[in-house]
């Protein structure tokens, strides 16, 4: 009896020490329930305030009026650059070029970043609007002039609660995401040293306003690109007998790439091989000395890429040679490196479903089929877990959206705060999560309590 009386004592004294002590458990000062329940909604309600949201679109309108390509983004930078200082926001530039690497937070760990790709694409718009890009030949028609909008808003917001963060906040400003390989080389730069997870989204066309998507594992497909010259004897198109055609070897080449997937591949492991580049000759009658060819190739393992390449090659110089050509390949891995498949991370997905959950409601976060586009976003989950997401900006009672790389791509400005509220509390709440617990001093160690059993 008197050993239970001694044991209800010390359990009394613990409870109350933790009621007494903040590092005993996960701090939530006013966040809720280890405060992660009420950080998504708080966040959302503060995206929403329309003075918010009226900056963060006036930002995505003028990065939209003034696209940039990879490596180029100046003026996109200088931007981001001076909403930084305005909001007394730390930063590193230049990373990567152009590439700017921002802190929120206690500048201690655990630290998490969240990133956006700030890159145009060559193309001319031909949507007619009010901010209609002022660049000839090039458009943000994929988005991330969006991207970068939702980026600095959940700076802002992160700032405005700068004081609720247990840790550091990275964001992650990225050039050259169309092909450069720009996350590579912001890797290469230090932008991810200490920090332990990184989030990503992009705007979906095809998803409803306020619903998200992802996947746990395999997500988007790695991808490469190839360029082949095929040189055979050019000649006039009536004496074929006296010229080496690279037309028809080209034909050859490009029906035998098909043949990679079809004959080759496993067809439970997804892959693709597309020519999409095919130039030679400019005259009805005259055969070329040679052709040219290019396209992508995809897959969703890096083991099944490698085979893909090494096959590409073979069967290209091979198909020229059956028709007495001789073929060059360049795989332009300098200009254009080969990404790795978009895998995300299973503990990270169960956190992303809480946090979205908890913001838009269970049945708004859905699982959807890999995808065969691919993101260099994998190049950041090749060195620390990552987790890349789907927003949706679709509204059924509006005109139907165009997908990416389109002259006519469009972004609903109504998905804005949501991109916003959920970076910022992605990162806050895997902050929270993170938070070291601090363990409990003085003689009150479990083996004492087991000792008074």
């Amino acid at each position: 009896m008197e050993k239970a009386t001694t044991f209800s004592h010390l359990l009394s004294l613990v409870l109350i020490l933790q009621l007494l002590n903040p590092f005993l458990v996960l701090s939530s000062s006013s966040l809720g329930s280890n405060g992660q329940p009420e950080i998504p909604t708080k966040f959302l309600d503060f995206a929403q305030r329309q003075e918010l949201v009226d900056w963060i679109v006036g930002i995505r309108r003028k990065i939209h009026e003034k696209p940039e390509l990879g490596y180029e983004e100046f003026e996109t930078s200088k931007l981001i650059r001076e909403e930084l200082d305005k909001m007394g926001i730390p930063y590193k530039y230049p990373v990567a070029v152009t590439g700017v690497v921002g802190f929120v937070g206690t500048g201690k760990p655990p630290f998490v970043a969240i990133r956006a790709d700030m890159d145009a694409l060559a193309m001319q718009e031909m949507v007619e609007w009010e901010h209609k890009s002022k660049n000839p030949g090039k458009m943000h028609a994929c988005g991330h002039d969006a991207h970068v909008a939702m980026l600095l808003g959940a700076a802002k917001i992160l700032k405005e609660h700068i004081n609720e963060l247990k840790g550091t906040v990275v964001l992650v400003f990225q050039p050259a995401e169309e092909g450069g390989g720009g996350a590579k080389v912001m890797i290469d730069e230090g932008a991810l040293e200490k920090v332990d997870a990184i989030f990503g989204l992009h705007v979906a066309p095809f998803i409803p306003i306020g619903v998200v998507a992802s996947r746990p594992g395999p997500f988007l497909a790695g991808s490469g690109m190839f360029e082949a010259v095929i040189s055979g004897k050019g000649g006039h198109a009536a004496l074929p007998q006296h010229s080496i055609d690279p037309i028809l070897a080209a034909s050859n080449v490009i029906v035998s790439l098909q043949h990679l997937v079809s004959r080759e591949a496993d067809p439970l492991d997804s892959q693709v091989v597309t020519v999409a580049k095919f130039q030679g000759g400019g005259a009805f009658n005259v055969i070329p000395d040679s052709v040219t060819i290019g396209g992508t190739f995809r897959a969703f393992s890096k083991e099944s890429l490698i085979q893909l390449k090494q096959r590409i090659e073979e069967v290209i110089k091979g198909q020229a040679a059956v028709q007495r050509c001789s073929a060059t390949v360049n795989f332009l891995e300098k200009e254009k490196p080969l990404f790795p498949p978009t895998i995300n991370n299973k503990d990270l997905h169960e956190h992303f479903k809480s946090v979205a959950g908890n913001m838009l409601g269970n049945h708004k976060v859905i699982d959807m089929q890999p995808l065969m586009g691919a993101e260099d976003f994998s190049f950041y989950q090749e060195l620390i877990p990552g987790y890349f997401f789907m927003l949706g900006m679709q509204n059924k009672t509006r005109p139907e959206l165009k997908f990416g790389h389109s002259p006519y791509f469009e972004i609903n400005e109504e998905a804005l705060p949501y991109g916003a509220a959920l970076h910022a509390s992605l990162a806050a709440s895997y902050l929270l999560k993170a938070e070291p617990k601090v363990p409990l001093q003085g003689k009150l160690h479990e083996e004492n309590l087991r000792d008074e059993l």
